[in-house]
């Protein structure tokens, strides 16, 4: 607008000069205006303006020029401005993060537990790259099945279910691969049917990160974060999670080493059932504890009748046999229990019941002799069964010792061989 009325304020002064130049001219020198001498002034009063107003113009447009090119100037400094921003608050969060790693390296070598390295893990990715948001879910890889198993989870929101408690199809993916998987928009991503997805998992997914936990060229379990929106994850991230996996996969490659250490220090290399020694520890913190909630607790010893002849006729690897039959069938028929299993010796098992009274105990062992006694057994391509015989014993009512209530129920088990065996005896 102001430039619009520039040009007329210059044409109006030209004017208003001419018409004054030629009133003085004829009045103060008494002379006549000839018409050919008004339009020749005219005429070059309409050139100088002319020359005026195209100076005025190429001024105005160097001007103009010269304004868009700071304005250009001004927006590349500001884009710069705002990327210089842009990468120092990612430079500050990437710098958050690693210096985080000096703790989870702290955290995973203060503990052994399987449990305590997988939460720390879990734990430092949800809340340093989701920001604690969306799901973080920890895999471990079952090696004799092949098969992932879902051993935690963290979830904004706690009234989600995640269904796929084996890995759906992007953690088969990473399984299947062995490598990192980032995926910032699934309906845009051609290596997966978002829609089939969609069809088969209850919970939305729009973006996902997950990376391998290998050690020693062994995949031992997988790390995936996952959101609910599109784009929620980026290359750094990934990088990032899978620094952390390279971490994490030494801690759980140790965790699981002392994991099966004490696995194979409580458990009876043949039957896979309890030993003795962590029995007879188990059976004296419960005694207590059952004993101060007024509660009762029952024994029963078992012994294979007639098993020295097992091994005289077929030979120690059909007692063997035997033995781990017996494990398997005790572990099947009190699944449904809270019962603790041992091999207390040779071919005795103690077995205990928290909570189960003297009579319901002589029950179960009734119907836990008789499944044994029709259960067959296939040795050296011949087919047999066997027998067992049972002692039943209970505190408080029998004694309120764990030391005598093992041997009350070991008597009451040889009263049961001494009156013909494949029978049950309580104290």
């Amino acid at each position: 607008m102001r430039q619009n009325t520039l040009p007329k304020k210059i044409w109006s002064i030209l004017l208003l000069l001419a018409i004054a130049i030629l009133i003085i001219k004829s009045v103060f020198f008494n002379q006549r205006t000839n018409l050919i001498y008004l339009f020749t002034f005219l005429l070059i009063d309409l050139l100088i303006f002319f020359y005026f107003l195209n100076l005025y113009r190429n001024k105005t447009s160097l001007i103009q020029s010269q304004i868009e090119h700071k304005e250009e100037e001004l927006n590349v400094m500001n884009v710069e401005s705002r990327k210089s921003r842009e990468y120092g608050e990612g430079l500050r969060f990437k710098i958050i993060r690693y210096n985080n790693l000096k703790k989870v390296i702290e955290d995973l070598n203060r503990s052994l537990k399987l449990d305590a390295v997988i939460q720390v893990l879990s734990s430092t990715v949800y809340s340093l790259i989701s920001n604690s948001s969306g799901t973080a879910l920890f895999y471990l890889v079952d090696n004799q099945c092949q098969k992932l198993i879902l051993i935690h989870s963290i979830k904004d929101d706690s009234d989600l279910v995640v269904m796929s408690k084996e890995g759906d199809i992007f953690d088969h993916w990473v399984l299947r691969h062995s490598s990192q998987l980032i995926i910032e928009n699934l309906k845009n991503d051609f290596r997966f049917d978002s829609d089939s997805i969609g069809c088969t998992e209850m919970r939305p997914v729009l973006s996902l990160i997950s990376s391998p936990l290998i050690s020693h060229n062994s995949l031992l379990g997988l790390l995936r974060l996952e959101s609910r929106e599109k784009g929620s994850f980026n290359q750094d991230d990934l990088r990032f999670l899978s620094l952390v996996s390279d971490l994490g996969a030494v801690a759980l490659e140790n965790s699981l080493l002392f994991q099966k250490t004490q696995d194979l220090a409580i458990h009876d290399d043949l039957t896979r059932l309890f030993t003795k020694a962590y029995f007879i520890n188990r059976l004296k913190e419960e005694s207590k504890r059952c004993l101060r909630i007024d509660q009762n607790l029952s024994l029963m010893m078992i012994d294979i009748d007639f098993f020295k002849q097992y091994n005289d006729k077929f030979g120690h690897t059909a007692g063997d046999i035997v033995l781990k039959k017996i494990a398997s069938l005790l572990k099947l028929s009190l699944s449904e229990y809270d019962s603790l299993i041992c091999r207390f010796g040779g071919e005795e098992f103690l077995i205990m019941f928290p909570g189960i009274n003297k009579q319901k105990a002589q029950g179960i062992a009734e119907i836990l002799r008789k499944r044994v006694q029709v259960e067959n057994i296939v040795l050296r391509r011949q087919e047999t069964h066997i027998t067992v015989s049972i002692g039943v014993a209970s505190l408080p009512i029998d004694t309120k010792d764990e030391d005598d209530l093992v041997q009350k129920a070991d008597k009451a088990m040889y009263n049961a061989k001494s009156k013909g065996r494949n029978k049950v005896c309580s104290a």
